[in-house]
């Protein structure tokens, strides 16, 4: 498919907002809300790193938004607006691109972003497909990784580690349970959750590489350690019925979950779990069944550059 009739044909019925005019100028005019501040992201997402080149092309649709959108989560925004790069292969045919559109659309749809433009090339040997996302957010009120404060509780939301798991799946390394698949390949961003934080967390972020290392990373900014129960980390059904550890939870990437802190007062939505606390020092403490734990050696994903 030519260029110009990929984006005629596939991107310009997604791109709807007048910041986007149409697709037919060099970039999208927007204005933002009064009072508000501008939140923006990017992600990029390489076949063979961050989906399997076998993923149906909706779901990488869906998840190049998702995970853009779950960074504006984190931060308390509102989404408004994405700029796609999309670079790819000659694997990628005209039924793999519209099914790539489709599962654009329907996340862009579901979590309230419009289409503002990008830029589309080809050739390369594996596709790599980037987004950059615009949200916004009442002017000094985005959350960050920066405030945790000694006595704050350490909170969870949803379940971890079943992204994990939906990946030994994927690759065929585990009996499949379309759920987990489902966890792994169309994530749901806590952006409601996020937004009812704002003015709650001390601090925040998502967990995108795994718990313990976004928890180190929370750590490190706010300057502070974090002591987390293993015994507290939410489990699904699902997880636990394959035989899921809470060690092996926590170091699993793509759960896509906000993990915050608060402080031992403060009314947290529902849908969260607290698993520990916030303490003066650094770096993290685990226990289970009152006893420490070691703190394993690989803390989740971290790419090597």
């Amino acid at each position: 498919m030519a260029e110009r009739d990929f984006i005629r044909a596939l991107m310009a019925p997604l791109a709807g907002s007048a910041a986007a005019r149409g697709l037919a100028d060099d970039a999208a005019v927007w204005t933002p809300p009064l009072g508000r501040q501008l939140v923006l992201t990017h992600d990029t997402m390489a076949a063979g790193v961050h989906f399997l080149a076998s993923d149906p092309p909706g779901d990488v649709g869906w998840k190049l938004v998702a995970v853009n959108a779950s960074d504006l989560a984190a931060m308390g925004a509102r989404p408004a607006g994405a700029l796609l790069s999309v670079a790819l292969g000659t694997g990628q045919d005209a039924d793999w691109q519209a099914g790539f559109a489709r599962g654009l659309g329907q996340a862009l749809d579901a979590f309230g972003l419009a289409l503002w433009g990008g830029d589309t090339v080809s050739g390369v040997a594996a596709p790599v497909l980037g987004m950059t996302v615009v949200g916004h957010v009442e002017a000094g009120r985005a959350l960050g990784r920066g405030g945790a404060q000694p006595g704050d509780r350490l909170w969870v939301s949803g379940t971890i580690g079943d992204a994990g798991l939906g990946l030994a799946m994927a690759q065929g390394l585990a009996p499949m349970q379309p759920w987990l698949l489902k966890r792994l390949r169309r994530p749901m961003p806590r952006l409601a959750l996020g937004a009812a934080l704002v003015g709650v967390a001390s601090a925040c972020m998502d967990v995108s590489d795994g718990l313990l290392i976004d928890a180190e990373r929370l750590a490190a900014a706010s300057s502070v350690g974090l002591a987390i129960d293993l015994d507290a980390v939410p489990l699904s059904e699902a997880a636990r019925a394959a035989g899921l550890s809470a060690i092996e939870a926590v170091v699993s990437g793509d759960d896509y979950e906000l993990l915050f802190t608060a402080p031992a007062d403060a009314v947290v939505s529902a849908g969260a779990c607290c698993i520990g606390s916030v303490v003066r020092g650094a770096g993290l403490a685990l226990n289970a069944d009152g006893h420490a734990v070691p703190l394993p050696a690989r803390r989740g994903w971290e790419h090597a550059l």
